[in-house]
């Protein structure tokens, strides 16, 4: 029951850094674009992530048969994931970025079974099909320029690549500190992001950096965001099963969407509201299933 309840407050931590995360990427990008963003946004957390491990005298050592899982968390999650949904984010809204996105759950509730072979009950399968109609409501329905349609489907993307990131960090024993795996994978992105990125960081104006609300987002994403979110999120994924832990993404619409209406000033039509209700709907389907607890301790 302790390990149920400390796992809860992580997933729930991490899911409502992630909601403020969509406003905060959403006044960034005006200043920094997606992909230089993510790269910037890594250094910043890379640099906090070894520093943290350094003082609490980490084991760095991994073991080889983990290696390419490792550069496969990095490569879906830590890079195509966080690069499609900041480039979604600046393409639509924060609000429409948090919705899109909180359809992970019922992702992960198919690649649970798929790659974790854990058991697909029916609520589990309603769960995915509201989930599904509500992305699609979101999407493809409703008064959107193209711009905004592409944005949405580089969300779903996100989305997707994030629920199968989030399965295959079961794949890694929970004896493994989730400092060093967060570490190692974030340093999969940077290096496969760099080729990309140093060409163009010139186009950057470095006085426009010096903005607090810049820095200061580049602090939010790199610190509280990337280094801290990724470690409540991981260290709560090996607590709990796949399929049960995802259901906890739902506090980060309901953050995104308040802050983007109380900051940005952002608008909501009827469209995106049913498009939520399905979402969230399937989200809490999933919660009335029983949990299978993993002692970690």
């Amino acid at each position: 029951m302790k390990n149920t309840l400390l796992a809860s407050l992580y997933l729930m931590l991490a899911s409502s850094i992630w909601g403020g995360m969509y406003v905060v990427v959403k006044v960034v990008v005006s200043v920094i674009p997606p992909l230089e963003l993510v790269w910037l946004r890594y250094i910043v957390a890379i640099l906090t992530l070894i520093l943290i491990g350094l003082i609490t005298r980490q084991k760095w050592r991994i073991e080889k048969r983990y290696f390419f899982l490792i550069i496969a968390i990095g490569v879906i999650g830590n890079t195509i994931s966080i690069v499609t949904q900041e480039t979604g984010t600046m393409l639509s809204t924060a609000q429409m970025g948090a919705i899109i996105t909180s359809s992970t759950p019922a992702f992960m509730v198919i690649f649970a079974r798929l790659i974790l072979k854990e058991r697909l009950t029916i609520k589990k399968g309603i769960s995915v099909c509201l989930a599904t109609a509500g992305v699609i409501l979101i999407v493809g329905i409703g008064d959107m320029n193209t711009s905004s349609t592409l944005g949405g489907v580089s969300l779903v993307i996100a989305a997707l690549t994030w629920a199968l990131m989030s399965v295959l960090v079961k794949r890694i024993p929970s004896d493994y500190s989730q400092i060093v795996v967060t570490t190692y994978s974030i340093l999969v992105a940077l290096i496969i992001l760099t080729p990309f990125v140093l060409p163009r960081l010139h186009q950057i104006n470095p006085s426009q950096l010096t903005h607090s609300t810049i820095w200061g987002g580049l602090l939010y994403l790199g610190v509280i965001s990337t280094a801290g979110g990724f470690l409540l999120w991981n260290r709560g994924l090996q607590m709990l099963n796949a399929s049960s832990g995802g259901i906890y993404f739902f506090f980060q619409p309901m953050v995104g969407a308040l802050l983007g209406w109380l900051i940005l000033g952002e608008t909501i039509n009827i469209t995106f509201w049913i498009g939520s209700v399905f979402i969230l709907l399937g989200v809490l389907i999933v919660i009335k299933d029983r949990p299978v607890v993993k002692n970690i301790l």
